[in-house]
């Protein structure tokens, strides 16, 4: 690791492999499942295709499911631990669940049409807290459903979550951001996720005792739709991260050490287009941003707390900007 704060030019980023999906339209979402063998992509064609990745680099399309009809905006990989299972979410109002079968095949394993307009972001909490998905809808409320157990599905809706509507969502990480001494276990964080919406806000919602959702904290700095936010992974860190991107041509990551109040934040520099989607890496030390002019920039923060781009062709260098953040209770 260089001491400079920036990733050694020694390690070029570049394509390594593309992958001809046969969608017959946009492609919205594409993520690789926990292993990283398998790979989801939906579109505007209204389906879902699933592919598996070789150890030579080439893939295979294994399954092609169409029971959406509108275009599917996001999908989801859940934890291996509960076999195979996917969502997905559509324009069409429905979140679908599938379990893959023994044969390969695929089957719907629940469906959900909690909501009133397009579903537009969706996504599986950690495995610590059962096979949860949290859903954004177009209808400015939010969704939990939760598959117990015990065998249920169970449903919480908050209403009125984002005023206009809801357009991202993530869950925060299972354990709180400490450093541990080797044999340690770090200690379980309350539960919560984040989430964007058309209101310009970053909301941070925690379930309660009683099982109820509650919204702990606003923060306020984008001045138009927040298009994505991103919880990064707690990995060797000792401060909570998110990042947000929006329709402002911006993005903000948002920090606050462990067992303090007050988030800070650092603006990355304008970017030419809106902000689609924000992605953190595993580890959480990398930052991917994709924007409206079809660029895709990976960003890291060094040692002086400068973010730096590592893919320069396609952004500049960061200046740590910092600034106190005003939240709203």
């Amino acid at each position: 690791m260089a001491t400079s704060g920036t990733i050694p030019p020694a390690t070029p980023v570049g394509v390594l492999n593309t992958i001809e999906t046969g969608h017959e339209d946009i492609i919205h979402d594409a993520q690789l499942d926990f292993y990283g063998k398998r790979l989801a992509t939906c579109s505007s064609d209204h389906s879902v295709k699933i592919f598996r990745i070789l150890s030579d680099g080439s893939h295979q399309q294994t399954a092609k499911l169409n029971r959406h009809e509108g275009p599917v905006w996001q999908v989801s990989w859940a934890h291996p631990k509960f076999g195979s299972v996917l969502a997905t979410c559509s324009y069409d109002r429905r979140i679908l669940f599938w379990q893959e079968k023994d044969d390969g095949s695929w089957d719907v394993l629940h469906e959900y049409r909690g909501h009133t307009s397009s579903v537009n972001s969706i996504d599986f909490s950690p495995p610590e807290w059962d096979l949860t998905v949290a859903c954004a809808s177009s209808d400015g409320a939010i969704s939990v459903v939760t598959h117990t157990p015990t065998g249920e599905w169970q449903e919480k809706k908050i209403v009125n979550a984002h005023d206009i509507g809801c357009n991202s969502i993530s869950w925060a990480p299972p354990h709180n951001p400490q450093f541990l001494a080797p044999g340690m276990v770090a200690d379980p964080a309350p539960v919560r996720f984040v989430s964007g919406g058309c209101d310009n806000l970053v909301k941070i919602w925690q379930r309660d005792e009683m099982g109820e959702w509650k919204n702990i904290e606003v923060l306020s700095k984008h001045s138009d739709w927040v298009r994505s936010v991103a919880w990064a992974p707690a990995t060797g860190i000792v401060e909570e991260v998110i990042a947000s991107g929006g329709q402002d041509l911006s993005v903000i990551i948002w920090k606050r050490p462990f067992e303090t109040t007050e988030w800070t934040t650092v603006v990355l520099p304008p970017f030419s287009d809106m902000i689609w989607h924000v992605s953190w890496s595993l580890m959480g030390n990398i930052l991917a941003v994709s924007s409206g002019d079809n660029k895709v920039s990976l960003w890291h923060e060094g040692t002086d707390q400068a973010w730096d781009c590592i893919n320069p062709d396609v952004h500049g260098t960061a200046e740590p900007v910092q600034t106190p953040n005003n939240t709203d209770n």
